[in-house]
């Protein structure tokens, strides 16, 4: 539970113990993984088991941790009656989260950025490209940029040691050429990759 309250801002701990004691879940601290920052679910034996990704940016760590807490809270409404993104998770996770929306707790932009993005939250906060772009500020410094710092024509690798060039935006997405094979791929503006001087 220490090493739980020590990865969330301060003003919120009292908030996340009072919900803890009354939530029969186990929680765990993984590694970072790139296609999620935690996730809920159910062990063959019945327990309740939530995991997340450590972080060193305590406001993404609580988002998460509410985040997968109201997930809890709808399997023990529903079971796997509803849909895990559904009308009833987003219900329970306002709920849970209009204690913590405070500037107490979130530093500004990302408190009204929270405020806007809890009207009618998406599944995950890297879908809501303001409110992700706010809290990478609060993330380690390290080698990596987003591709939509890039500019067109940069070339940039992950780190798998494959290299790209960005082309264009679609959409909401950019398209990228794989430099070995030619392939297009395209890319969601918030992936962090290492830039490669041209």
């Amino acid at each position: 539970m220490e090493k739980l309250l020590s990865l969330i801002p301060e003003n919120s701990r009292l908030k996340i113990l009072k919900i803890l004691r009354n939530s029969k879940v186990s929680i765990k601290i993984k590694k970072k993984r790139l296609t999620k920052h935690g996730d809920f679910s159910i062990k063959p034996n019945g327990t309740s088991l939530i995991t997340i990704n450590i972080s060193s940016n305590p406001y993404r760590f609580l988002i998460t941790l509410i985040h997968e807490l109201a997930h809890f809270r709808v399997y023990n409404l529903y079971s796997y009656r509803v849909k895990p993104h559904g009308l009833e998770w987003k219900s329970i996770y306002r709920e849970i989260f209009e204690s913590f929306l405070s500037t107490d707790i979130f530093p500004e932009p990302i408190c009204s950025l929270l405020a806007q993005h809890m009207i009618n939250p998406k599944a995950s906060t890297d879908r809501d490209f303001k409110l992700a772009m706010a809290l990478r500020e609060y993330d380690s410094p390290n080698q990596h940029i987003t591709i939509y710092h890039l500019k067109e024509g940069n070339q940039f690798a992950l780190d798998n040691g494959r290299i790209f060039t960005k082309i264009k935006k679609r959409r909401k997405l950019f398209e990228c050429i794989e430099r070995d094979t030619g392939k297009t791929y395209l890319f969601n503006p918030q992936s962090e990759v290492r830039p490669i001087k041209n």
